[in-house]
């Protein structure tokens, strides 16, 4: 990521995170003349006892010189979780990791991790890279969302496959809520990597393919492990309800577990078993 694609990053996250705040829930008179919903600018800046000026430089995206003291105080004020205060002091200050090489993300998950999750026997379970590469999946998990096997190496993305596929848009209860996890977990990425200009081509490239992509990536959620309820609707098995725990592996590589846990008070692990004693993929 260049720095005029790192600041311009920074300016949409400010504003729509300065956007879903409202000026009662942060103590303010609501006034008039409200052309956009959230605070205004000067608001954000009174909340975090900085210059109006100097905020509005910030989310302006200009190159100027900040503090982690007054980023603490930004985040106070826009209500920033964990994983957004990271992304927002990642941007902000021009740090990460470079980028690794490519041969590293298509790399293979090692012998005694493909083992665990093939235990998983009836948690469908996709282990991807810090691009969100698929480069590992149990059976299970081909059984409720494809044969991966089928898909090239490359096009293995769990960012890309949710647009482009309509496997995941026909399982999916509420498609958007879906995806949006998963693009959660990649702005965590985007702002842990910033000087990889990898994720800015990517995003270009999504962006002008998917008009919905482009939507829901405005959204700026960010999470680093999320833990939701989803509900699939599978074309054999019918509804079907997961618990999705993410998490990332220990070790060199930047490897996440996406495991799919059957809602233990629903039907799910026994209709599960059934599909895949029939040998019933999508």
């Amino acid at each position: 990521m260049n720095r005029e694609t790192r600041l311009q990053a920074l300016s949409t996250f400010l504003k729509a995170k300065r956007a879903k705040i409202t000026p009662e829930s942060a103590g303010l008179p609501a006034g008039t003349r409200r052309r956009t919903p959230g605070l205004r600018r000067e608001e954000v800046a009174q909340l975090a006892g900085v210059s109006p000026t100097w905020y509005t430089w910030l989310e302006q995206g200009r190159d100027i010189q900040v503090s982690s003291s007054v980023l603490d105080c930004v985040a106070a004020a826009l209500r920033l979780n964990e994983d957004e205060r990271k992304y927002l002091y990642a941007l902000a200050a021009d740090a990460g990791h470079g980028s690794l090489p490519l041969k590293e993300e298509l790399s293979e998950i090692t012998p005694s991790l493909k083992h665990i999750i093939q235990e998983l026997r009836f948690c469908p379970t996709i282990v991807s890279d810090r691009r969100c590469q698929i480069v590992g999946w149990n059976q299970a998990a081909s059984y409720v969302f494809m044969d991966f096997d089928q898909i090239p190496a490359e096009r293995r993305n769990l960012i890309q496959l949710p647009f482009e596929r309509q496997e995941f848009r026909r399982l999916a209860g509420n498609w958007e809520h879906f995806v949006g996890g998963f693009l959660a977990i990649f702005r965590a990425y985007y702002g842990q990597y910033v000087q990889d200009e990898w994720y800015g081509q990517f995003i270009e490239g999504m962006s002008a393919r998917h008009p919905e992509f482009r939507y829901l990536w405005e959204q700026s959620q960010v999470s680093s492990a999320p833990d939701v309820l989803l509900e699939f609707r599978h074309a054999k098995a019918g509804k079907m309800l997961f618990h999705l725990t993410s998490f990332q592996v220990q070790g060199g590589a930047d490897l996440r577990c996406s495991v799919y846990t059957p809602a233990p008070e629903s039907s799910t692990e026994s209709k599960l078993r059934r599909l895949m004693e029939r040998g019933g993929s999508l």
